[in-house]
């Protein structure tokens, strides 16, 4: 079952933090104890216990990912750091609440917190350096890979990536960032949902809106698409749909250059939708629509992704590309299809660990394959925090606490390792490397 991609190796920008000896000085001086203080005898740590930054694994809006070595017990983990955090109010809380959801969540298919890096003193304190697992690849990577994929890969990767939303949708929690990228993939085909960075708690007032801002272009819904003010934990099941047919075809299902032209590709497949399949859309979509000449369906081509385009395949695939949200299968639902039978036994018969084999070689299963979160995500903090300043004392105090009950030595950064200047500098995406924004109907 071994599959894997190349690894996660991408270019950071470098900006211009340490431009001196002498500033490099200060900042460390200043920014204890997230470096090492090399002139004090009561160290948290000693030097050679230090995370020294290997290499940049990725980078994306909001952060950059390295490889590190935890020299707690040599394992090979991921330092995220989220730089420049207190910026603004909405991109404060949107850290706060991606740190916060990283130390809830506790599910095999999805990243969550090993640890969390002590912050400096208050003044000092302006960004965030996250330990996760380290995972060797990511299911972009492997789609795009010259490697053949069988279909038991594909029904592993699709029924784990269910499980992880299952359980994310059951707390409350919407990704609205679901794509090839951010489904962290290792070398025994486990895979771990990521990026949290646009996750939020589902809003159940429908009178509120909320942002058109998620989820890249080729995997964002047709309601986000037509300008819909609310949406829900369908929008997710339509990226993993989108995803199910690029590992079907091992190409972009969707592939536009705007979000118009992406909304054209969708009616190509699933013909003109008709006005209550558009009820959430804006009034302009809407219209742009109906002045468009009907389309009929043409689902069929579906069965020309690969020879895996089986029957049973595209019926899934069909049931998540559903133009009205509410009409959209339910990951729960999906789970419950039988394409999965099989990628449910080959994942809980010798790659999860919520199942364990015996003395005499009987496998003990558990009593619950795609469990659901004990508790919903709590986000009644949001509401309570309203300057970038309450946001900052909130954050410092969640990182104290975690720390205190976490019973671990607290690591530090030694600014001597040979990447230390690269892994300082090192900053989020460029403006022209983010997804399109939605358009703006008229």
């Amino acid at each position: 079952m071994a599959v894997v991609g190349p690894s996660r190796h991408s270019r950071v920008s470098m900006s211009s933090l340490l431009q001196t000896s002498g500033h490099q000085g200060a900042i460390l001086a200043a920014a204890q104890p997230y470096y090492h203080p090399q002139h004090t005898h009561q160290s948290p740590t000693t030097p050679n216990q230090d995370v020294q930054p290997d290499r940049p694994i990725g980078y994306g809006a909001f952060g950059v990912v390295w490889a590190v070595t935890d020299p707690r017990d040599g394992r090979r983990v991921a330092l995220k750091k989220l730089p420049n955090v207190f910026q603004s109010l909405v991109s404060s809380k949107r850290v706060l609440r991606e740190l916060k959801m990283l130390c809830f969540f506790k599910h095999e298919n999805v990243l969550s917190a090993l640890d969390i890096l002590q912050p400096p003193h208050l003044d000092f304190f302006q960004e965030i350096y996250v330990i996760t697992e380290l995972l060797q690849s990511d299911l972009h990577k492997i789609i795009v890979s010259p490697q053949h994929l069988f279909t038991d890969h594909i029904k592993v990767f699709l029924y784990q990536i269910l499980r992880g939303l299952k359980y994310l949708h059951s707390a409350r929690i919407l990704h609205r960032d679901i794509k090839p990228g951010n489904l962290l993939v290792n070398s025994n085909c486990i895979l771990k949902i990521c990026d949290f960075g646009l996750a939020r708690v589902e809003e159940p007032d429908q009178s509120r809106n909320m942002t058109q801002e998620v989820v890249t272009q080729y995997y964002r819904a047709p309601e986000i698409l037509m300008g819909a003010r609310h949406y829900s934990a369908a929008v997710d099941v339509w990226s993993v749909g989108c995803i199910f047919g690029e590992l079907l075809g091992r190409r972009v299902l969707f592939q536009a250059q705007s979000p118009v032209q992406q909304l054209e590709l969708i009616t190509e497949l699933l013909g003109t939708p008709s006005l209550g399949d558009m009820k959430y859309a804006c009034e302009g979509a809407r219209t742009h629509m109906l002045r468009r000449p009907a389309k009929l369906p043409s689902l069929s081509v579906l069965y020309t992704l690969s020879p895996q385009a089986t029957h049973t395949a595209v019926h899934l695939l069909c049931q998540m590309l559903v133009f009205d949200p509410d009409k959209r299968i339910t990951v729960a639902d999906a789970l419950a299809h039988p394409y999965l039978d099989e990628g449910r036994l080959r994942y809980h018969s010798c790659m999860c660990k919520c199942c364990y084999s015996l003395a005499n070689g009987n496998r003990r299963f558990t009593l619950q394959f795609e469990p659901t979160a004990s508790d919903v995500f709590d986000d009644e903090w949001e509401r309570r925090l309203t300057s970038v300043m309450q946001v900052k004392e909130e954050m410092h105090t969640f990182i104290a606490d975690h720390l205190n009950t976490s019973g671990r030595v607290p690591l530090c950064i030694n600014p001597q390792s040979a990447a230390f200047k690269s892994f300082a500098s090192s900053n989020v995406a460029h403006p022209a490397e983010l997804p399109p924004s939605p358009h703006q109907w008229h």
